[in-house]
């Protein structure tokens, strides 16, 4: 968790006990507690209705960034298929695919990755790309052996520049600005509501109040976390790329 998060939750708690100690100064709890019956009544049904809502963006964000995660290695995946396919294409053009493969690879690691926090792409990366399809279209095939890997080649090609717009397009927050909008005026309407509850045992009252605002504020902490699946504290690592530089021979030279 970063510091900027433990800073939304330790001010939201002091805050919020801040308005509490307000309240009880200026409206006793006695005044508040003639009400408690038809408070609790509205109050079940705000806290469900919000639940629901939070739960939903909860999973919702959870869902994009597994499919982020699952992309980046669907993407890999591909891109170890197009340099098996590389080593059994004839010199000098079977050892071109290799070397760019192996550098579009480090291409995505240590450049795009670090610039996919800001939303941005790597230009090199995507001339990477041009420059792949630009060999593998070059080939000729002149057997049914070497039409097979033409296919082959064309096919992991295609699907490797697809998982990469998939990832690409991934890298934007999930959660629309309107939605934020109703996440947070509901965190406040229901931390709010627990104001109008009138408790002769402040302690207590102001307890239950703070935790229940933990949890709230908690949730939608992590729910910014995992809005942007390639930043922040929960960030997808190049780790699908690593394996792939890691299990494969060395290129053959041209």
């Amino acid at each position: 968790m970063s510091w900027s998060d433990i800073l939304i939750i330790v001010g939201s708690l002091v805050g919020v006990a801040a308005c509490i100690y307000v309240v009880q100064r200026f409206v006793p709890h006695p005044l508040r507690e003639r009400h408690n019956d038809v408070a609790g009544f509205i109050f079940a049904a705000v806290g469900v209705l919000y639940a629901v809502l939070l739960a939903f963006v909860v999973i919702a964000v959870w869902e994009n960034h597994d499919a982020a995660r699952k992309t980046t290695f669907r993407e890999a995946d591909e891109l170890a298929g197009l340099y098996w396919v590389s080593r059994e294409l004839p010199l000098p053009l079977g050892a071109e695919l290799e070397q760019q493969t192996l550098q579009y690879a480090q291409t995505v690691m240590h450049q795009e990755w670090p610039l996919m926090k800001d939303h941005k792409s790597s230009p090199a990366a995507t001339q990477l790309v041009y420059k792949l399809r630009a060999g593998v279209m070059s080939y000729a095939p002149g057997n049914e052996r070497e039409a097979v890997l033409y296919h082959n080649a064309v096919d992991h090609l295609e699907n490797l520049a697809s998982a990469r717009r998939e990832r690409l397009n991934q890298v934007d927050e999930d959660v629309p600005a309107l939605l934020w909008v109703a996440l947070i005026a509901g965190a406040v309407l229901t931390v709010g509501f627990t104001f109008l509850f009138g408790l002769s045992n402040t302690l207590s009252h102001t307890v239950m109040v703070l935790m229940l605002t933990g949890l709230v504020v908690v949730s939608l902490v992590v729910i910014k976390e995992m809005d942007f699946p390639f930043a922040g504290v929960t960030k997808i690592d190049p780790t699908a790329f690593e394996v792939f530089l890691d299990r494969l021979p060395p290129p053959r030279t041209m």
